[in-house]
């Protein structure tokens, strides 16, 4: 994969905040549309945390239309900067400091916060080896019969987290390109098999669990 598409560099933020700010945007939707509603943010400049904080729900919403389920996003913006500011002081500093797993447990527990976007968050932002068991990933290693199509999110991240090294940087570019593969080739109706990087680990007649080596040959 890697040779194929190249490093991905994400995720394409400059700053912790903003990184966080587009995992909560990017849920349901395309980058893209997460990307303007990021950009009205910051011409509006509310992409600081007393910004968010001193903003109305209206100023929030127009600023977060573009992403799509705008109220929804808006309101769980909110409730990370309410928590972060009640549990952290309003560092994420402070914040990224707590054990991991603590850190998670808490993030969870914010309305409009599931697991994909916490491990986002963990990753990207934080440099914790979660690794982000999204669509993607989980449809690539079901056709590639390393788990059954109906593993769950735990179960998918379990599977990686037994089979590769809880290694950040592995975690953020492995995710990355799997995304790519998803998008490009591993698509939910008519994969493009025969041109994808992984065709040649597609063995269609292996049993599930079989070929986990194709973990460590991307």
């Amino acid at each position: 994969m890697l040779r194929v598409f190249g490093p991905q560099d994400w995720w394409p933020a400059r700053t912790r905040l903003e990184m966080i700010i587009g995992a909560i945007l990017v849920q349901n939707t395309a980058w893209q549309n997460a990307a303007l509603a990021l950009k009205q943010l910051k011409q509006e400049g509310m992409l600081s945390l007393s910004a968010l904080r001193n903003a109305s729900p209206a100023e929030l919403e127009s600023c977060v239309r573009s992403a799509g389920f705008f109220r929804q996003k808006a309101r769980t913006i909110r409730n990370f900067v309410t928590w972060l500011e009640r549990a952290c002081h309003g560092s994420l500093t402070v914040m990224f400091a707590m054990p991991p797993q603590e850190l998670r447990r808490d993030l969870l527990k914010i309305t409009g916060l599931g697991p994909e976007t916490v491990d986002a968050i963990l990753l990207y932002a934080g440099e914790h080896p979660f690794f982000v068991a999204d669509n993607y990933t989980r449809r690539i290693l079901a056709r590639h019969r390393l788990l059954t199509e109906s593993a769950g999110y735990d179960e998918v991240q379990q599977f990686l987290h037994r089979h590769l090294p809880a290694d950040p940087a592995l975690f953020n570019e492995y995710h990355a390109l799997l995304v790519e593969v998803g998008k490009q080739h591993c698509k939910r109706q008519a994969p493009l098999c025969h041109t994808c990087p992984l065709e040649e680990f597609l063995e269609r007649g292996q049993p599930a669990g079989v070929a986990a080596e194709m973990l460590t040959a991307g």
